[in-house]
């Protein structure tokens, strides 16, 4: 007999992330123009430098939604829920431009399933998109890290740095926010919030990307 223990790990809390470049020149079309609107209508407040413009009834967007739609199914299913009977929609889908010094506060959604964010628009050293531990209880017993650059099962945030093209989704219950933006350059990307609804006849899903 070993004096070894047994080990197990349960609840995991997983992030998914895709390099979507043909989406790029699409959404940046769209949504700078939309952006553009916003800013001719509205003045940019100086404490919250961001510009939000509503893109779900976009329909040159459908391609990017549809995908992301498509591969949210695809994670709910992956994940063990049973999506027998049931469509993933857009319940919300904004564009968000980041100007000097804004950032995005930590929060999550109650409302809807999964988040996704397509980046379109990234400055160098860009804002980064922080996930934040779900578990309210470890945050009660903080011990400190052995070692901040190093990510372990002690790590309280994972951070990761966006890139123009990549799709990033996590579900809606999974905390999170953005750093601030030091460039003078805005850091712009869409916001899709997803939910699931009874469909009369259960979708055939086409596959999308390999979840691993």
């Amino acid at each position: 007999m070993t004096d070894t223990l047994d080990q197990w790990h349960y609840f995991s809390t997983p992030v998914y992330s895709i390099m979507k470049p043909n989406f790029l020149e699409t959404a940046r079309s769209v949504c700078n123009k939309s952006l553009s609107a916003m800013r001719k209508n509205n003045k940019i407040n100086e404490v919250y430098p961001v510009v939000h413009a509503d893109v779900s009834a976009e329909e040159e967007l459908l391609e990017l939604i549809q995908y992301t739609l498509n591969t949210s199914w695809n994670v709910l299913s992956d994940q063990g829920y049973n999506m027998n009977g049931l469509q993933t929609y857009l319940r919300e889908c904004w564009s968000q431009e980041h100007h000097k010094y804004s950032s995005m506060e930590y929060h999550s959604h109650n409302d809807c399933q999964l988040v996704a964010f397509y980046f379109f628009e990234c400055p160098k050293d860009p804002p980064r998109l922080v996930i934040h531990d779900p578990r309210p209880m470890k945050t009660m017993t903080p011990l400190y890290e052995q070692d901040l650059t190093t990510i372990s099962m002690a790590s309280d945030r994972i951070n990761f740095t966006p890139e123009p093209g990549q799709l990033i989704l996590a579900n809606s219950w999974l905390a999170h926010s953005f750093t601030r933006n030091s460039s003078t350059k805005p850091f712009k990307f869409i916001h899709m919030n997803i939910s699931t609804r009874p469909d009369v006849v259960v979708p055939e899903y086409p596959a999308t990307a390999d979840i691993i």
